[in-house]
C-alpha cells in the first residue's frame, strides 16, 4: 500500500468520546454538506409503503432441495439484484441463536470504558482492530460511528490472536463460527447469482477466487448523537467488493438505501426482518456482470435517544485476479464497460486514501479505460 496509509494523519478521536462529552452541537468535521444530510432527503419508507421495502427473499428451497421453489427464489434474487442492488433473506441456513450471540458479543466490547479498547486501536496499514475513520485525508470529514475490523478468511489472511479483543471472553469464538456460517451462505448465493445471469452456477466462485476468497468482519458502533440530523454514522458508498451480508441492530433502524430510479436524494430506511440479514451487492458483482446487476449507494444515519450496532460481513475477491465482465456477458449489442481488468487489491487503494466516496471509483472506471493503465493509480 502507498505511505500515506502507514499511520493516520492526525490523531484519531473516538466518536463514543464526543458523543458522551456532552457537547451540545457536533463538531464541524461531522457535519455533511446540507445536500448530503438526513433531513434534507425524504425517507420514503417512513410512510409504511410496502412497495418501496427493499425486497424480502426466502432461502429454504436452497436448503431443501427444492427444484421448483428455487427457480422462483432465483428469480426473486435476480430481479432484487438488477431493480435493488439489495434484498433481505430468511430462512438462509444461519441459526439465529449464533446471529444474537455475535451482536451481543460486540455490544458487550463497544460498551466497554474507551480506555480498554484503545489498546486495539488501529492503523490505515490493514484496519484491523479498533477504529474512528476510514479515509487518511487529514483535516477530511468524519463519520459519526466507531468499528471493529477483523479478516476471517481465507486462513493466511485471519486476523492473529493480537488483533482480537479479548473481553467479552466469547468475542472471538463467536465470530469465527458466525463468520463460517455467514460465508457459506455467501457461497450459496454466489450459486443462485451466477446461475440467473446464465452462466455456470461455479462461473463467480471461481472468477474470485474459489476457496480463496476474503472475509472481513465490521462490528460497526454508531453513538447518541445530539444533532442526528447534520450527520451521518456512514457516508453514502457502495461496496467494494462482491457481497456484503449484514446483520443489522434489531431496535433501531439506520441503514438507509438510494432508490434506483428515483430522483437525486431518493432514500428508503430499512426495515430490517427478524432474523433476517440484509444483504447487497457489490462493486465486483456489478463489474462481473457487465452492470446487468448494479451495486447501489448506501447510508447510515444516527439517532438522538438510542446506540445502535451492527455486523457487516464483506465477501471479497482475492486480491491478485484481475476483475474484468465474464465474456459471455459481453455482446455487440452489449459491449464490455471495464474493459481493462483491475485487481480487488488495485481498486481498493481508492477507498483506502479517499474513504467513502458514493460510487467514485466505479463510476471512475468507466471513465478511466482510455487512460493509460500505467497513470491511472498515480
Amino acid at each position: 500500500m502507498a505511505d500515506c496509509m502507514q499511520e493516520w494523519p492526525e490523531p484519531v478521536v473516538r466518536v463514543q468520546a464526543v458523543a458522551e462529552s456532552g457537547l451540545a452541537a457536533i463538531p464541524c468535521r461531522y457535519v455533511k454538506p446540507p445536500r448530503d444530510r438526513p433531513s434534507a432527503t425524504p425517507t420514503p419508507s417512513d410512510n409504511d409503503d410496502d412497495d418501496i421495502a427493499i425486497p424480502v427473499i426466502d432461502l429454504g428451497a436452497l436448503l431443501a432441495a427444492d427444484e421448483e421453489g428455487r427457480v422462483t427464489m432465483s428469480k426473486a434474487v435476480a430481479a432484487a439484484c438488477r431493480e435493488w442492488g439489495f434484498f433481505q433473506v430468511v430462512n438462509h441456513g444461519v441459526r439465529p441463536e449464533l446471529m444474537r450471540a455475535a451482536r451481543e458479543a460486540w455490544r458487550g466490547f463497544f460498551r466497554l470504558p474507551i480506555p480498554a479498547k484503545q489498546q486495539y486501536a488501529n492503523l490505515p496499514r490493514t484496519y484491523e482492530g479498533y477504529g474512528s475513520r476510514v479515509g487518511v485525508q487529514k483535516g477530511g470529514p468524519l463519520d459519526w460511528g466507531d468499528y471493529y475490523f477483523l479478516h476471517l478468511a481465507p486462513d493466511a489472511a485471519k486476523s492473529p490472536d493480537k488483533y482480537w479483543p479479548t473481553n467479552p471472553g466469547i468475542c472471538k469464538e463467536v465470530s469465527e463460527e458466525y463468520g463460517r456460517e455467514v460465508i457459506g451462505l455467501c457461497e450459496r448465493l454466489m450459486k443462485v447469482m451466477s446461475a440467473s445471469l446464465g452462466l455456470d452456477e461455479t462461473r463467480f466462485q471461481e472468477a474470485f477466487g474459489g476457496s480463496d476468497c476474503g472475509a472481513c468482519l465490521r462490528a460497526n458502533y454508531y453513538p447518541r448523537c445530539p444533532q442526528p440530523d447534520l450527520t451521518l454514522g456512514l457516508s453514502a458508498h457502495s461496496d467494494p467488493g462482491v457481497l456484503t451480508v449484514l446483520l443489522a441492530d434489531e431496535h433501531v433502524r439506520g441503514l438507509q438505501v438510494r432508490r434506483r430510479g428515483g430522483v437525486d436524494g431518493d432514500w428508503v430506511t430499512v426495515q430490517p426482518v427478524p432474523d433476517a440479514f440484509i444483504v447487497n451487492v457489490g462493486d465486483q458483482i456489478q463489474i462481473m456482470s457487465n452492470s446487468v446487476y448494479k451495486s447501489v449507494e448506501h447510508r447510515v444515519i444516527v439517532n438522538a435517544m438510542e446506540e445502535r450496532i451492527s455486523l457487516a460481513l464483506f465477501y471479497n475477491p482475492r486480491g491478485d485476479l484481475p476483475i474484468a465482465p465474464a465474456s459471455e456477458l459481453v455482446t455487440r449489442g452489449r459491449p464490455s464497460l471495464y474493459p481493462r481488468p483491475m485487481t480487488f487489491d488495485e481498486y481498493r487503494v481508492y477507498i483506502r486514501k479517499n474513504g467513502p466516496k458514493g460510487k467514485a471509483q466505479l463510476e471512475g472506471l468507466k471513465a478511466a479505460q482510455a487512460v493509460p493503465a500505467e497513470n491511472e493509480l498515480n
